[in-house]
């Protein structure tokens, strides 16, 4: 294999910058603290406003940084952690689920959810919908696909529509014994619908896991959850994996 000429390329002057700027939200800086304007800024450190901006889109990418309408530009807080661990399995909707049920219709799903509930292609399902906030603001969104068979005794007698449909149908889903659940994760772009639950641009860069819940031999329901890059992060293993914090988030005396 050739050589290449990597070793001698210069570190972009934003790239620089960028860790500089990382260093002082460490040590300066508390979570939600406003940063001074780009002017102030870009005075501070020497440099041209087009770098510093390039810079703060850098940090606010990786989730240092969120850039709030009508406030400007604070210190995000740590990323939420999403545990893909070994650790007991349990449905949807549990004590300890942090998902907020947004609303349930039912409806036929798209083909690829069919192959995968091993459902019939006009046979509408449940379509629960539900939502996940940390430190107040959206961080994943999600769809959880759950066949009519999977809960045979749900009525529309007392929880017709909406969120209430939603907890109804997660209530139901409990009954039986879980035997497995089996994840996988893939990076996507978030699509309208989701760009506008996660308040992100469409394209932004996404955590797609999907989440197949099986009892009595069968796929019982199917969770396509849909996570915001810059403000999550995955942990595998009973313990939740191990963290390295950036450095310490009290702004210094």
């Amino acid at each position: 294999m050739g050589t290449t000429q990597l070793e001698s390329v210069q570190e972009p002057k934003y790239w620089h910058l960028k860790t500089v700027l990382s260093e002082a939200l460490d040590s300066e800086f508390a979570v939600g603290e406003i940063l001074p304007n780009e002017r102030d800024l870009a005075a501070r450190f020497g440099v041209a406003r087009a770098t510093l901006r390039q810079a703060l889109e850098q940090l606010e990418l990786e989730g240092r940084l969120q850039r709030r309408r009508g406030v400007g530009t604070t210190v995000a807080p740590p990323r939420m952690g999403v545990s893909l661990g070994t650790g007991p399995h349990t449905w949807p909707g549990g004590s300890e689920d942090d998902w907020q049920p947004v609303d349930c219709t039912t409806a036929v799903p798209p083909a690829a959810v069919v192959d995968a509930l091993e459902t019939g292609r006009d046979e509408p399902v449940h379509i629960v919908r539900r939502s996940r906030v940390s430190h107040g603001r959206p961080v994943a969104a999600e769809l959880l696909y759950i066949p009519q068979p999977s809960v045979p005794e749900l009525t529309g007698i007392d929880a017709p529509s909406g969120a209430a449909r939603a907890r109804a149908v997660l209530r139901e889903l409990q009954r039986p014994a879980l035997e497995r659940q089996e994840n996988a994760v893939e990076l996507g772009s978030a699509g309208a619908e989701e760009a506008k639950e996660l308040d992100r641009l469409p394209g932004a860069p996404v955590l797609v896991v999907t989440t197949r819940f099986v009892a009595g031999g069968r796929t019982s329901a199917l969770s396509v959850a849909t996570y915001r890059a810059d403000t999550c992060r995955l942990t595998f293993g009973d313990s939740g994996g191990v963290e390295i914090h950036p450095g310490p988030r009290q702004k210094a005396s």
